[in-house]
């Protein structure tokens, strides 16, 4: 596996039978968000699959702006996050309940019983959001559900992350396109012998050879994806000026300062009483003119 494979989705489609696909591997982009906090190797495989679907989601659902999947669940992971943008930049994060004796790497067990949000932000504040169950226990089986409830478009999804890389596969069969239900069925049950160890070590050409060397494959130029977090001093000093001059008065009496930590890339943004009065200045186009 060569680096021109890391941080790049591809689309691939299986000519006359109506059937799509992406692939994804993600390493510096996910060893970004494992750097950024010190999960446990048990979190490690859920976020890293949630990434990777997020990537393969973003290029599957067509919007301009944000992808954030969350799972909210009553497991020891309380809730995984990670969001894709249009631009393909990626940022994940995860809560979760610290247990005394490390837990089997299970999905199922790890979330509990959770639910699956999608959420379709675009630039100008429009959202769409999507919640289904977590069918199956784990991501994949989720969106998979999703698919099947909210775009009634038959979607199949294999996701695999360790501490180098998350990748993932995905399988669409499109809509009005040619092709019968059993190149559906066919295709589906070739990526189904798929194994974890060849998803996280093949490349994409030797993995659609080893699946579909007998299809008309077409592939794709590839996206390049990267880590990079949304969050700014000037992002948390709108959100300052949201909450209103009153209320960061009080905060600033009883704190002293304001310090807001991005839970994302842990970055840290402190406002003292002199940054605070700041924000809530006139902007220079607002003042009055002066008497002359």
């Amino acid at each position: 596996m060569g680096d021109k494979d890391n941080d790049y989705l591809y689309r691939f489609v299986f000519q006359d039978l109506g059937v799509r696909g992406e692939f994804v591997r993600l390493a510096a982009s996910w060893q970004a968000v494992r750097e950024k906090h010190a999960y446990p190797t048990w979190v490690q495989a859920p976020l890293g699959g949630a990434l990777a679907a997020v990537s393969l989601l973003s290029a599957t659902i067509k919007f301009q702006g944000s992808l954030v999947m969350q799972l909210q669940g009553d497991g020891l992971i309380r809730s995984l996050v990670a969001q894709a943008t249009d631009r393909g930049t990626l940022r994940g994060m995860a809560s979760f309940n610290d247990p005394e004796t490390p837990p089997r790497d299970d999905s199922a067990a790890l979330l509990g019983h959770a639910r699956l949000v999608l959420t379709a932000e675009s630039p100008d504040g429009e959202r769409y959001q999507g919640i289904v169950p977590l069918e199956g226990g784990d991501v994949a089986g989720a969106v998979e559900y999703y698919f099947r409830q909210s775009e009634q478009l038959p979607t199949r999804l294999w996701l695999a992350a360790d501490e180098q890389v998350a990748t993932g596969l995905l399988l669409q069969r499109l809509p009005g396109e040619a092709g019968e239900r059993e190149d559906w069925t066919r295709v589906e049950t070739l990526a189904d012998t798929i194994t974890r160890a060849e998803l996280l070590s093949l490349d994409v050409e030797e993995l659609l050879y080893r699946l579909f060397h007998e299809e008309q494959v077409r592939l794709y130029d590839p996206q390049p994806l990267s880590f990079r977090c949304g969050c700014s001093r000037e992002r948390v000093g709108q959100a300052l000026v949201a909450i209103g001059e009153g209320e960061v008065a009080q905060i600033l009496d009883e704190m002293g300062s304001i310090e807001v930590n991005c839970e994302f890339c842990n970055a840290r943004y402190r406002f003292d009483a002199v940054d605070a009065a700041a924000l809530f200045l006139p902007a220079s186009g607002d003042a009055p003119d002066r008497v002359q």
